[in-house]
C-alpha cells in the first residue's frame, strides 16, 4: 500500500497593509531555497508592477496560469492541477485571502493551498492583517472599508511559521509617495484615504498584537509539552485573588497600579468557588469587581477548588504569572495562631511568584462573622424541648416499671435523645442528653437517688452516653442545616438560571426584569432609581425624592427614594433597586443583588441601543460624505481635466489647428462638460433626496414625450432601441423626475452593454392599471443576491473602477422613483445581463 505523503509546511508572510514587502520577502525566501537546490516554482505571484519585486522573478520557473471565462469576460487563476502534476518541493502562492473566479474547483485560494499541503508541497504565501476573519469588523471600523475576502483564523494559526513583515507608517507612506506601491494616478487618493497615518499605525498595532498572541500561544504549548511549571518572567502578569468581599475593589486598584508601572503588563483577576456550592461570596461584590477589572483593562476568571491556596497557585502558574496580589487576612489572632491563612500559605508555596498582601478596611474582620441563621424553626425547637422534658421521664418510668436492666434502659434513653434531635435539633437534644445522664445516675446507678457514682465502669458508661448523644445530636443538626442550605441553594439556582436564560435570550427589557423580581420575592412594588446628583454621603438625600428619578417600576405605587422601600439593593454607583412589601433574608438579598446588577446592565443596553439609533443617521451621513469626497477625487476631476486640456490646447497660439481638429477638441470638451454636468446634477439630486427636500409635481402625460429627451440627454439616439406599445395610456408621475430616473437607468445599461448588443427599451401596459418600462441590457449582469446592493449610494459591484460615474446612478433612480411612488425592480436578463423594470401608475 502506498504511504501517504507527509503534509507540506505553510509559511505565511503577514503584513499590516499592502506595500510593506510581503511578496518581496516570500520571493527572497524562494530564491534562497532554490539556491540550496530545492525545486521551487511560482504558482501565482502578483507583483502589481513593482519593479523590485518583478526583478526577483528572474530565474524562478513559473507554472502558467489557467484562463477561466465568467459572464463574458476572461480571468486568469492559479493552475492547481498543473502544480499538483509538477509536484515541486516548494511553491509560492501570493494573496492567501483571494477569492477564485466562479467555476474554479475551490471557492478560496486558501483551499487550493490546503490541497497543495496535503500533497506534501511546502507553500510560501502572503496575507494582510485586514483579511483575518476575527478582525474584519474591527478593521472596518478603523478604515471604513469592509473586506469581503477573509481567511479563517484557524487556517493562519495552523501555519508552521507566520513571519511579520513590519514597516512604520511613515516609511510605508514614503514608499507610496515614491511610486513603489501603486501607480501615480492612485497615490493621492490612497494617501488621503486608506493609507492615512492613523490607519496604518492602528493596522500595524493589530498585526503586532496578533503575532505576539501567536508567539504567546506557542510558548504556552511548549511549556505544557515539556511540563514546565516554573514561572518564566517574560512579561509581567499580575494575578489578583478575589474573595467576593467588599475589600476586592481596593485590592484590584492596587494590582492595577502595580501593572501600570510596567508597559504591556497583564492584569488577571481570579475567584475560587468551593465545589460544595455552600460557601459563597456576595454576587453583587463580584459583579461590581468584574466590571472594575474589565474597565481597568484586565480579565476576570473563576475556578473551582476546595483548597483555595492550591487553586490560586495552580491558576497563577498556568498563566505564567509573575506577581500575586491578595488581601491581608481578616482572621483573628487566635485563628491565625491555630492555622496559617490563605495569604501565609500562598507566600510559603509561591516559589518565584512575588506575593503582595494588601491591607484594607475589612482586615481582621471575619467574613463569616454574621450569625448563621438556625437550620430549624423556633416552633420545631420548642416541640423538641417539650419532647425532651416529657419524653425522657416517661421512657425511664416505663423502663423501671417493666424492670429493664441498665444497658437496655441506656439504649432506650439514647433513642429518645436521637428522636429529640430529629425534632428540635442540637439544643433540645443537648438538654435531653444532659437530662438523660442525670436521670440514669439518679435512678439506676448505685448509690441510687443520688448523683454520686460508686462504680467507675458505670461512670464511664454515663460519660459515653452523654458524648455519643451530643455528637449524634450535632450531626443531626448539621444534616438539617445542610439540607436547608441545599434547598435554598436549589431555589436560588433556579431563579438565577432563569435570569441567565433571560440574558442569553436577550430578554433584558427593564419592566419584564423588574416584574420577575416582584414575582420571585412576593413584593408589592419594585423600582429602579437613579441618582440625580453625585452626593450620596448625606443620609437625608436617600429620603429626598428630588435627588432621585425613576428609571423603571412595576407593581403598585412606585418608590420615589431609597428610604421609601423595605429593601434597598445597590445596582451600581448611581443606581439602586428598591423593593417594597417585606424585608428580605440575607440569602434572598444575594439573589436580589444579582437581579439589581442585571437591571443596571439592561438599562445600559437600552441606552446604548437608543444612542446607536440616534447616531445611525449621523453615521450614514458621514459615510455618504466620505464616499462623496472619495468620488470627487477622481470622477469629477477626470472630465474637468479633459475639458480643460481641450480648451487649453485651443488657446495655445503656438499650435495651429485645422478646422477638423478644432471641431474634435470642441466635441471632447463638450462631451466632458456634459458628463460633468450630469455627475453634478446627480450629486445635487442625491443631496436633496437625503435632506428630504426634493419637490414632486405629479401630472398626466404620455411616455412618448420623455423617451426622446432621455435618449438625447445621453446622446444615445440610434444606439438604444425603444419599443413602445401603440395607444399606450397616459401615465401619472413627475415628468422631470421620471426623466432623471430613466436617464440614470439607461446610462447604467449603456455603460455595461457590449458594443454589439446595445440596450433595449420596452414599454407596455400590464392590464392592471400600470405601465411597465423594461430597460434590458446584455452585459455581465449581477448575482441575484446583489440585486438590492446596486441601489446603495456610491456602490460599484466588483473591484474594477469603471471610470465613469461615482456609483450614484441607480441609487438616485430608486430614490427619485420612490419619491413619486414609482417602483424600480432589477431582474436577470435571459441569456445574461440585467433588466430594470420601472412600474408606473396609469392616469385616472
Amino acid at each position: 500500500m502506498t504511504k501517504p505523503p507527509v503534509r507540506g509546511r505553510l509559511r505565511i508572510y503577514l503584513g499590516a497593509a499592502p506595500g510593506v514587502g510581503k511578496t518581496y520577502k516570500a520571493l527572497e525566501e524562494a530564491r534562497r531555497r532554490a539556491g540550496r537546490g530545492a525545486d521551487v516554482v511560482l504558482g501565482l505571484v502578483e507583483t502589481h508592477g513593482r519593479e523590485h519585486t518583478t526583478a526577483l522573478l528572474d530565474g524562478l520557473p513559473a507554472v502558467p496560469r489557467k484562463t477561466l471565462g465568467y459572464k463574458g469576460c476572461e480571468f486568469t487563476e492559479m493552475d492547481l492541477d498543473a502544480i499538483l502534476a509538477r509536484r515541486p518541493a516548494v511553491v509560492v502562492v501570493d494573496e492567501l485571502a483571494h477569492t477564485n473566479v466562479p467555476g474554479s474547483r475551490n471557492e478560496k485560494r486558501w483551499q487550493d493551498i490546503d490541497e497543495l499541503l496535503d500533497a506534501g508541497i511546502t507553500v510560501l504565501s502572503t496575507l494582510d492583517i485586514q483579511h483575518l476573519e476575527s478582525l474584519n469588523d474591527v478593521i472596518a471600523g478603523i478604515t471604513g472599508v469592509v473586506q469581503r475576502e477573509t481567511v479563517p483564523d484557524a487556517v493562519v494559526r495552523a501555519a508552521e511559521q507566520v513571519e511579520l513583515v513590519d514597516m512604520t507608517a511613515e516609511a510605508l507612506r514614503r514608499r507610496l509617495e515614491h511610486g513603489n506601491v501603486y501607480p501615480a494616478e492612485k497615490i493621492d487618493a490612497s494617501l488621503r484615504n486608506y493609507f492615512r497615518t492613523g490607519n496604518l499605525t492602528a493596522l500595524r498595532e493589530l498585526a503586532l498584537l496578533w503575532v505576539a498572541g501567536e508567539v504567546d500561544d506557542q510558548l504556552d504549548r511548549y511549556r505544557a509539552e515539556h511540563h514546565i511549571t516554573r514561572t518564566w518572567e517574560i512579561r509581567e502578569r499580575i494575578v489578583v485573588a478575589l474573595t467576593g468581599g467588599p475589600e476586592g475593589d481596593t485590592i484590584i486598584r492596587r494590582a492595577a497600579r502595580i501593572a501600570g508601572r510596567t508597559a504591556g503588563a497583564d492584569l488577571l483577576a481570579v475567584h475560587v468557588t468551593r465545589s460544595d456550592g455552600l460557601v459563597d461570596a456576595g454576587p453583587d461584590h463580584l459583579a461590581r469587581q468584574r466590571r472594575l477589572v474589565e474597565d481597568l483593562g484586565g480579565s476576570y476568571h473563576q475556578v473551582l477548588g476546595n483548597d483555595i491556596p492550591t487553586a490560586i497557585l495552580d491558576f497563577a502558574r498556568g498563566v505564567n504569572a509573575t506577581q500575586l496580589v491578595l488581601g491581608a487576612s481578616r482572621r483573628g489572632p487566635i485563628a491565625s495562631r491555630l492555622s496559617a491563612g490563605v495569604g501565609a500559605t500562598i507566600s510559603v508555596r509561591s516559589d518565584a511568584i512575588d506575593v503582595h498582601l494588601v491591607p484594607h478596611e475589612a482586615t481582621r474582620t471575619s467574613r463569616r462573622s454574621r450569625r448563621t441563621p438556625p437550620a430549624l424553626s423556633m416552633r420545631r425547637r420548642l416541640i423538641g424541648l417539650a419532647a425532651a422534658l416529657a419524653g425522657l421521664p416517661g421512657v425511664l418510668a416505663a423502663a423501671l416499671a417493666v424492670g429493664l436492666p441498665l444497658a437496655a434502659t441506656i439504649v432506650l434513653l439514647f433513642g429518645a435523645v436521637i428522636t429529640v434531635a430529629l425534632i428540635g435539633g442540637l439544643y433540645p437534644a443537648g438538654l435531653a442528653a444532659v437530662g438523660g445522664f442525670a436521670l440514669l445516675d439518679y435512678f439506676l446507678i448505685p448509690p441510687k437517688h443520688s448523683l454520686a457514682v460508686g462504680d467507675r465502669g458505670n461512670l464511664l458508661a454515663l460519660v459515653i452516653f452523654l458524648v455519643v448523644a451530643v455528637a449524634v445530636s450535632a450531626t443531626v443538626e448539621m444534616a438539617a442545616r445542610r439540607t436547608a442550605e441545599a434547598a435554598r441553594a436549589h431555589a436560588e439556582s433556579d431563579t438565577l438560571s432563569t435570569l441567565a436564560g433571560n440574558v442569553l435570550r436577550g430578554d433584558a427589557a427593564l419592566p419584564a426584569l423588574l416584574e420577575r423580581v416582584r414575582e420571585s420575592f412576593g413584593m408589592d412594588t419594585v423600582t429602579l432609581l437613579e441618582r440625580a446628583t453625585d452626593s450620596v454621603d448625606d443620609p437625608d438625600l436617600r429620603r429626598d425624592p428630588d435627588q432621585w428619578h425613576i428609571v423603571a417600576t412595576t407593581g403598585a405605587e412606585p418608590c420615589t427614594a431609597p428610604a421609601h422601600g423595605d429593601v434597598e439593593v445597590p445596582a451600581d454607583d448611581r443606581r439602586t433597586l428598591v423593593l417594597r412589601g417585606r424585608r428580605l433574608e440575607a440569602a434572598d438579598q444575594r439573589v436580589a443583588a444579582a437581579f439589581a446588577v442585571q437591571a443596571a446592565v439592561a438599562l445600559k443596553q437600552q441606552r446604548l441601543t437608543e444612542q446607536a439609533a440616534a447616531v445611525a443617521p449621523l453615521t450614514e451621513t458621514d459615510r455618504m460624505r466620505t464616499a462623496l469626497l472619495a468620488a470627487v477625487g477622481h470622477d469629477l476631476r477626470t472630465p474637468l481635466a479633459a475639458a480643460m486640456a481641450a480648451v487649453t490646447s485651443m488657446q495655445d497660439t503656438s499650435v495651429e489647428f485645422s478646422p477638423g481638429d478644432r471641431a474634435q477638441l470642441l466635441d471632447a470638451a463638450g462631451e466632458s462638460l456634459t458628463r460633468l454636468n450630469r455627475l453634478v446634477t446627480n450629486l445635487l439630486d442625491m443631496s436633496r433626496l437625503q435632506a428630504g427636500v426634493i419637490g414632486v409635481h405629479l401630472e398626466d402625460f404620455a411616455l412618448d414625450e420623455i423617451l426622446p429627451r432621455v435618449l438625447d440627454d445621453l446622446d444615445a439616439t440610434g444606439l438604444v432601441d425603444a419599443t413602445v406599445e401603440p395607444r399606450l395610456p397616459l401615465i401619472r408621475a413627475d415628468s422631470v423626475l421620471l426623466e432623471r430616473v430613466l436617464v440614470n437607468v439607461v446610462a447604467n445599461a449603456l455603460r455595461y452593454s457590449p458594443a454589439h448588443l446595445p440596450p433595449h427599451i420596452e414599454a407596455a401596459g400590464t392590464g392592471s392599471g400600470t405601465v411597465r418600462i423594461r430597460i434590458i441590457d446584455h452585459g455581465p449582469g449581477i448575482d441575484p443576491a446583489d440585486h438590492e446592493r446596486v441601489f446603495q449610494p456610491f456602490q460599484r459591484l466588483g473591484d474594477r473602477h469603471n471610470g465613469n460615474g461615482v456609483g450614484l446612478g441607480l441609487a438616485l433612480a430608486r430614490g427619485l422613483a420612490e419619491a413619486m411612488g414609482v417602483t424600480v425592480v432589477p431582474e436577470d436578463t435571459p441569456g445574461g445581463g440585467l433588466t430594470m423594470t420601472v412600474l408606473l401608475d396609469v392616469a385616472a
